[in-house]
């Protein structure tokens, strides 16, 4: 039973780390890049170490990959932000695509000065 658990989360984890770099790859700006890759990056790695843990023969593997899995939580959220917010001072061109929140309007005028 343990085996069938953790193929199918090996799978699922394979399939959103698969579309992260997908996304990587066919989105337009920096910002939908960045989306993608922490969003389906760090589900598809969460999974991954679920099923680590479902199958591992030891309690040191389970902490192992328990503080990846940590490690991951605490550290894609940071980086994100900080690619975001240097792409928004830097003034990266955004997609002209991309549907902006009119309560936002007023940060946009203030990025075209």
């Amino acid at each position: 039973m343990s085996d069938s658990i953790a193929a199918f989360l090996f799978v699922a984890g394979g399939f959103f780390c698969m579309v992260a770099g997908i996304g990587l790859i066919r989105l337009n700006d920096v910002f939908a890049r960045m989306h993608a890759a922490t969003k389906a990056g760090t589900l598809g790695l969460g999974l991954i170490c679920i099923a680590v843990m479902v199958k591992a023969g030891s309690l040191l593997h389970v902490a192992e990959a328990l503080f990846v899995f940590l490690f991951m939580i605490a550290s894609a959220p940071v980086g994100s932000h900080l690619i975001g917010r240097a792409s928004w001072r830097t003034r990266v061109p955004m997609d002209p695509n991309t549907q902006i929140d009119p309560d936002c309007r007023m940060f946009l005028r203030n990025r075209a000065r």
